[in-house]
């Protein structure tokens, strides 16, 4: 940077190029040094540049009045003395003012320095805090994560308000300069997996970084594997909860997605309603949606091989009567399956992309009318229409959807292979699917935890959910540094205050 104010403002020019919302603001500071402020339009709140940054310098404090001013001092004065704003720094570097400037600072130079001021007068419009949309809870807090970095930063500080916790941003990205914040207990989380996760963004080198699922991609083990190993929400209450056991959130300047690492199989199919209700309706639920995550993934390869290879499996009043219903099916039962499978997938997948009011329309009139139209025609018989439905609303139970997805993507070779080998290909996919889990990890810790490698403690959150006071100490398998999170093990004693049948003293 060139102490001649005439020249850095022709080079900010020149490298910046033709831009409408740039604006260059020359004046005099105190009436008597030229100085001029750099930034650009759509970024700032120019409301603050006028009343914190040119009105206190065009206009000298009283304290100043009257004050002879040495020139070699001047922006130590204005850096000590004139300026209302406490997020500054000061810079001599021109593409580093820039690289300032283009997130929403102000840049202030004067004549006769080789440095500069740069000013955070950062004003982004945003939308509001609302409830999130992917995650729906019964018992919970009704608020998520938005499009700006610092706001998210608040949502998790205002539920954990310890000194421990530690939040380190970086920007990523050649063209973006995305921040992305990495968040951690530092007297919790292990620093093996804080060093691997600071290590993991800094080898990203793209031009770009749009949004949370980018990093995503970047950082998992196994990116050809069905299955996520990073958990993303929308909930701070989930990524605070996520920090008190242990792991590291990553937040993305412009994502109201946050990502949790590492991640394992169970995580996917819990929610913040399995905790807040009581551990009985907790664990309920919880068995449910295991059931209905199976249900979802096997019962179309268990109909297709029962149906073409074992039909004394099932009853015989049922076996006729399904015999009836596919008696005017031209092809087998595969074909029929699948058929009707990649239907509710088409149709699924064109409900989500239209707008919202036409969309719930769509879905039932394609549930309804298509379903009982295939049926009349012949192209299907009623029970494959009633297993696709069923296996369909299982996959909506899955709380994950990238989870979902992944059991999506594993329904249809199930399919097939049951539609040649029967129930032995049934099997064969089975083992096929739960060899690939036990080969995964994620950040080095084993994907089946703690299921495999076993953890009794760890077993008590996986099926069911134990009640809280019996989970008194952390995961194991993320060898945390801390790993007690109930000094006391034992339920809190309790006592019939307003017994009725208590003599009055």
């Amino acid at each position: 940077m060139s102490p001649l104010l005439d020249h850095n403002l022709q080079r900010i020019e020149t490298i910046v190029g033709e831009n409408s919302d740039l604006v260059i603001r020359r004046f005099l500071i105190f009436g008597e040094y030229h100085g001029a402020i750099v930034y650009f339009s759509s970024m700032v709140d120019e409301h603050s540049i006028f009343t914190d940054i040119l009105k206190p310098l065009m206009s000298p404090p009283l304290h100043l009045i009257g004050r002879t001013i040495p020139d070699q001092e001047l922006l130590d004065i204005i850096w000590n003395e004139v300026l209302h704003l406490s997020k500054s720094k000061r810079i001599s570097c021109i593409d580093e003012m820039l690289d300032t400037g283009i997130q929403g600072s102000t840049l202030l130079m004067l004549d006769g320095f080789a440095e500069s001021i740069v000013l955070d007068t950062r004003q982004v419009q945003m939308r509001g805090i609302e409830q999130p949309q992917t995650e729906q809870t019964i018992r919970g807090a009704r608020e998520g994560f938005i499009e700006v970095l610092e706001s998210n930063i608040s949502l998790l500080r205002s539920r954990l308000q310890t000194t421990d916790l530690r939040i380190t941003v970086n920007p990523i990205g050649q063209k973006t300069k995305s921040k992305v914040a990495v968040c951690y207990l530092e007297s919790v989380a292990n620093p093996e997996l804080i060093k691997e996760a600071n290590r993991r963004l800094s080898k990203i080198d793209t031009d770009g970084i749009l949004d949370a699922g980018y990093i995503e991609q970047f950082i998992e083990d196994h990116p050809y594997s069905p299955f996520p190993q990073v958990q993303n929400t929308e909930r701070p209450d989930k990524a605070a909860a996520s920090l008190l056991e242990g792991r590291v959130i990553l937040l993305t300047d412009g994502s109201p997605f946050a990502l949790i690492v590492p991640a394992v199989f169970n995580q996917f199919y819990q929610t913040l309603d399995d905790y807040t209700e009581r551990f009985i309706i907790g664990s309920l639920i919880r068995f449910i949606r295991v059931i209905a995550l199976l249900f979802s993934l096997f019962f179309p390869a268990l109909y297709v091989s029962i149906i073409s290879f074992n039909p004394e499996l099932i009853p015989t009043d049922f076996a006729v009567a399904v015999a009836g219903g596919r008696a005017g099916v031209p092809y087998p039962s595969v074909i029929e399956v699948l058929i009707m499978e990649v239907s509710m997938e088409v149709l699924r997948e064109a409900t989500l992309r239209m707008p919202q009011i036409i969309g719930g329309a769509l879905s039932i009139v394609g549930v309804l009318v298509i379903g009982s139209a295939a049926v009349s025609a012949g192209f299907v018989s009623p029970i494959t229409v009633v297993v696709v439905a069923l296996t369909t609303i299982g996959s909506f139970a899955t709380p994950a959807y990238n989870a979902a997805i992944a059991l999506r993507m594993l329904r249809f070779p199930l399919i097939i292979m049951s539609g040649i080998f029967g129930l032995y290909g049934v099997m064969i996919g089975i083992i096929f699917i739960i060899n690939h889990l036990l080969f995964m990890d994620s950040f080095g810790v084993p994907y089946l935890s703690p299921v495999v490698p076993i953890n009794k403690q760890g077993l008590k959150d996986t099926l069911i959910r134990a009640p809280l006071w019996w989970m008194w100490k952390r995961p194991s398998h993320l060898h945390t540094v801390d790993n007690t999170r109930l000094a006391d093990n034992d339920k809190l004693n309790t006592e019939p205050v307003l017994n009725p049948t208590q003599e009055e003293r």
